[in-house]
């Protein structure tokens, strides 16, 4: 059974700047002449890789909701600049909106179980409020009611 990591997204505001601010670096590093990659460097490697790469997504935490995930294809173990080593997420640049989910803050990113992670918008048939203000949708989501 796959399993899922979950991280909070910093600096972006909304989903649509997470969708793009991917495009704009495939559109880069396409431009540089290099095969796209959509990647993220954190700091811990995580320990049940297997289970990971055997269909895990990660979760992103964006403005304290859950909002999307992006199927994880590789864990990669890098050393930065600086001597330390730090993991490198290769992720399929699809991002899948999901229902959001309220979390609360952390550092670093936590596994997440398949029975905790929020559906895919889709396939729930849905926009769940996609036509409601931010924050009506992140009151109502706290509240359980979305």
């Amino acid at each position: 059974m796959a399993l899922h990591l979950i991280k909070l997204c910093v600096g972006v505001e909304t989903l649509e700047e997470l969708t793009g601010w991917i495009a704009d670096d495939i559109a880069r590093q396409r431009g540089l002449g290099i095969e796209p990659e959509d990647t993220h460097t954190t700091r811990m490697m995580p320990k049940r890789i297997p289970e990971i790469l055997d269909g895990g997504s990660l979760y992103w935490v964006i403005k304290g909701q859950v909002q999307a995930r992006q199927r994880i294809l590789d864990l990669q173990a890098v050393t930065g600049s600086d001597n330390i080593q730090r993991c490198r997420i290769v992720f399929d640049p699809e991002v899948v909106p999901t229902e959001w989910q309220p979390k609360r803050p952390f550092q670093g990113w936590r596994y997440l179980l398949p029975k905790d992670a929020p559906r895919d918008l889709a396939a729930i048939g849905g926009s769940a409020g996609d036509e409601l203000p931010a924050a009506l949708k992140a009151e109502l989501a706290e509240l359980g009611l979305l």
